[in-house]
């Protein structure tokens, strides 16, 4: 940390300025000439970095030196911090590496201190920055917290433990039933068709999280690889997931051949219909019926009046097809059910 950290004088960003007039010494020297591309790629990527962290660090060193000393500070029960002691530091790991701020700690006896920057830079209260959090989370849908973990590093250079993506990833997904409250679609033209879409897709469980029949099975059969599940290995290992979506579709006319053209076809293909105002539930633990009546009750909210055409896709599932008839019947709603039972090549 302290070599990110310095007394620059008049010129907050002079440490910055040296690593970047370090990176085009070499760039312009023997060294470099005789390297290949793929090793210049690697020296710039990691001197980058270094580069980037260091000009975080400079930026977060001067709003320190120009924080103003507030003179009436209380928390939220109206206690007053009297005390003000500036240089506080604390550490905030970001997709850069880690960096050192500093603010202004107000105190009080028998209370913990307040950082009002803390507010003002939106710190999160755990070391992680948002954006390495927001890579955490995407890198986690992607596959395995190890191997989310191990992309991290690649990406950035910063190692992060498995168990820490694991955490920042339960921490971004706990956002995602206030994010749907805030940010409904907004209401389509009537014209435009209202699609339900309904699925279930299989998921490897872990041992607990299996039904006990289903652990029965998976308890009884000898694994071939022991880091992982091979193919036919996942039958017997799975439970069920409910899907529901519900969007938003502007009819656009097209003929068998637009949907499926052969190999002669050589006129520009017609556009398709887009889907937009999406929304997705998804879940393990409640049953078909209760997942697609959230299906239907989104659909109601984006059209109470039942002015538009409903339409609910379906890959031929009995026992969905009986409960759309139900949740149709009982919403007093008219809804044409389009069966995909056709896959496309490939």
């Amino acid at each position: 940390m302290s070599s990110y950290v310095s007394d620059a004088g008049d010129d907050p960003f002079r440490d910055s300025r040296i690593r970047f007039t370090a990176v085009v010494d070499f760039l312009g020297g023997g060294q470099a000439a005789g390297m290949t591309h793929g090793e210049l790629e690697e020296r710039l990527n990691t001197e980058g970095m270094a580069l980037l962290r260091q000009l975080l660090q400079d930026s977060l060193d001067l709003r320190a030196v120009r924080e103003p000393r507030l003179y009436e500070v209380f928390d939220a029960d109206a206690v007053a911090r009297g005390t003000a002691s500036p240089g506080r530091e604390r550490t905030l790991t970001t997709i850069f590496g880690p960096v050192a701020v500093a603010r202004i700690a107000y105190r009080a006896t028998g209370c913990s201190d307040l950082h009002p920057a803390d507010a003002v830079l939106n710190l999160p209260a755990e070391t992680h920055s948002h954006g390495l959090r927001r890579l955490a989370a995407v890198e986690a849908a992607r596959g395995s917290f190890e191997a989310a973990a191990a992309a991290i590093l690649r990406a950035t250079g910063v190692k992060v433990g498995k168990r820490q993506v694991e955490q920042m990833a339960t921490r971004a997904a706990a956002d995602i039933d206030g994010f749907y409250t805030t940010h409904l679609p907004q209401p389509a033209p009537d014209g435009d068709v209202l699609v339900l879409s309904f699925d279930g897709k299989g998921v490897v469980m872990r041992p607990d999280g299996l039904r006990p029949a289903t652990a029965k099975t998976a308890a009884q059969t000898n694994r071939k690889l022991s880091a992982r599940l091979s193919k036919g290995e996942k039958r017997g290992r799975k439970r069920m997931a409910e899907v529901a979506a519900v969007y938003d579709l502007t009819p656009l006319p097209r003929t068998p051949a637009d949907v499926w053209p052969d190999d002669t076809q050589r006129d520009p293909p017609a556009p398709t219909p887009r889907a937009t105002g999406k929304w997705l539930t998804a879940s393990v633990t409640d049953d078909t019926a209760v997942v697609i009546a959230a299906g239907f009750g989104e659909a109601d909210r984006r059209d109470p009046d039942r002015r538009r055409t409903w339409a609910a896709l379906v890959d031929g599932n009995s026992h969905q097809i009986e409960r759309i008839g139900a949740e149709a019947k009982a919403r007093k709603v008219n809804v044409t059910i389009v069966i995909d039972f056709v896959k496309a090549p490939g």
